[in-house]
């Protein structure tokens, strides 16, 4: 019997004001409680007849299992039902009827959810009022379903019985499911975890991959959390910690202290952890403590809408494990590259204070240069080496004579282009690094005075046969060098600068460059009036 279609989604009625009749899982069997609904199963059911609707809502109408109610979602045909399984592929169980519109309608369904949607968690209950036109021996073999009901034995109890026992076989599947994923999300978090990255973007990525372990996304079976990263730095004040990353509720408070931001009980049980000296995890909350060898101090706190259960809370050990060696490296590292950079603009400013140049011209290059990289759309890996490399485009001017690099008037043709021999000496020096720091200066160093029309030295490139890190720093330094008083010279005007860039443009400069310079010229001279000589 064929009726108008119900595409409705209906929650399942409270038969006692906000509560439901519920069924919990234990080992005695399904016991009956009262208790709020919250994040209800979804129950397809398809069939062609509006009564075996009706009924089947009614029977379940008060059904809860493990806290959680029913919604229903409503199909009256085969290609109905396709379409439902498809808007709908986080349903736990499809309640189908065989024969609809033709008498192998349920039969498709069931090819059209495990060999097209390659669905293997829906849990499908056959349910059929013609048995002759569907054996059960023959449908079992040769279509993956879960259950198989002639309609006339459905009565009241075995229904609330078939389904109690298809939610139990769903609910075990997703625990399995969870950790498949979450064994992946621990092989990739530490992976992740290792890769250089600046302290900020590593406590956002372990708000991440803690929510990814505990399969909390917005879109997952259970409902989002909310949770912050801070640290407190061992030269800072005692209680000075700042939240460096946020999700939920905390997604505000990043860069605030501590303190300010978070709601007494959170610092509590922050502060508990941290006297401690470990991570605690309780009910809902993840208080996440890790010390670095070098003293400083980290926090992770992760609230949940529901329990941390055991695997959860096994899988938060081995991760926070992980992170707190992690959080070590990271410092390590920063250690390692704050002395690098401070190394390198220490030599950069020797070799231009040798020149008669002044010592924050390279500092400011490298601010130059990364800003002009992200208005280009350079990765945030890419600008941050070309800060680092460029104060050292000059480097070779080590090996120049003091008789040529310091004369005060013009240089003669022959020292001209002993002069240019910087640019290759530079390069020579750098090239051998395995620093993607100082491999990117041999670039610069080779690079920066390469024209666009291909005037430039030492090869005479042309247009992107330039490096683009040699093309940025090139124009950053003649900027700055304009821009700047030198014992030649007066600093000229901003406009006067503009204007001779401009006029260079596409000669001695990229166009797209000299382009960005005039968009974001404001950026660039803040750069230049906060780091003067």
């Amino acid at each position: 019997m064929s009726a108008q279609p119900d595409n409705s989604i209906t929650r399942a009625p409270a038969a006692f004001g906000d509560e439901l009749l519920s069924f919990a899982d234990d080992s005695s069997g399904v016991v009956p409680r009262r208790r709020t609904s919250d994040n209800p199963w979804k129950i397809l059911i398809a069939d062609d007849d509006d009564a075996v609707h009706s009924i089947s809502r009614m029977v379940l109408r008060d059904f809860e299992f493990e806290g959680r109610g029913l919604v229903f979602i409503s199909a009256h045909s085969g290609q109905e039902t396709q379409r439902m399984v498809e808007a709908h592929p986080d349903a736990a169980i499809l309640l189908l009827d065989v024969v609809m519109e033709s008498d192998n309608a349920g039969l498709d369904v069931v090819r059209h959810v495990r060999d097209v949607m390659r669905n293997r968690f829906m849990r499908i209950i056959l349910r059929t009022g013609q048995p002759g036109q569907a054996p059960e021996r023959w449908v079992v073999v040769n279509y993956d379903i879960n259950d198989y009901r002639e309609k006339t034995e459905l009565t009241a109890q075995k229904l609330v019985t078939t389904v109690v026992s298809a939610l139990r076989a769903y609910r075990d599947i997703q625990i399995i499911e969870a950790s498949r994923r979450g064994l992946e999300q621990i092989v990739g978090a530490s992976r992740d975890l290792f890769e250089p990255q600046s302290l900020s973007q590593f406590s956002a990525g372990v708000l991440n991959q803690l929510t990814a372990l505990l399969n909390l996304g917005a879109d997952s079976l259970f409902l989002q959390s909310s949770g912050f990263a801070a640290k407190r730095d061992h030269a800072h004040e005692q209680d000075a910690f700042t939240i460096l990353a946020g999700t939920g509720q905390f997604e505000m408070a990043v860069g605030r202290n501590l303190h300010e931001a978070v709601p007494g009980h959170v610092l509590q049980r922050l502060l508990a952890a941290r006297e401690a000296g470990r991570t605690l995890v309780d009910g809902n909350e993840f208080a996440g403590y890790f010390k670095t060898s070098n003293g400083s101090e980290n926090m992770v706190y992760l609230h949940t809408r529901r329990s941390l259960g055991e695997m959860d809370v096994h899988l938060l050990q081995v991760f926070a494990s992980n992170v707190a060696i992690a959080f070590d490296n990271i410092y390590l590292n920063d250690e390692i590259t704050s002395t690098q950079v401070e190394l390198i603009l220490t030599l950069s400013e020797v070799v231009e204070t040798r020149s008669k140049e002044t010592g924050r011209h390279v500092f400011r290059v490298g601010e130059y240069s990364h800003l002009m990289g992200s208005k280009i759309g350079l990765s945030p890996r890419e600008c941050d080496l070309l800060r680092m490399a460029a104060p050292m485009h000059d480097l070779g001017k080590i090996g120049i004579s003091d008789a040529i690099l310091c004369k005060p008037g013009r240089l003669t043709a022959p020292e001209f282009e002993a002069m240019k021999r910087h640019t290759t000496i530079g390069h020579d020096i750098l090239k051998g690094s395995r620093r993607d720091g100082l491999r990117a200066a041999a670039i610069v160093a080779l690079h920066h005075h390469e024209c666009w029309d291909g005037s430039g030295y030492p090869a005479g490139l042309v247009g992107d046969q330039i490096h683009i890190f040699g093309r940025i720093v090139g124009m950053a330094d003649v900027f700055d060098a304009l821009a700047n008083k030198r014992i030649y010279k007066e600093a000229w005007p901003i406009d006067q600068v503009m204007d001779y860039i401009a006029n260079l443009s596409g000669t001695k400069f990229d166009p797209r460059l000299v382009q960005v310079i005039r968009d974001h010229l404001d950026e660039f001279v803040d750069i230049l009036r906060r780091y003067p000589d």
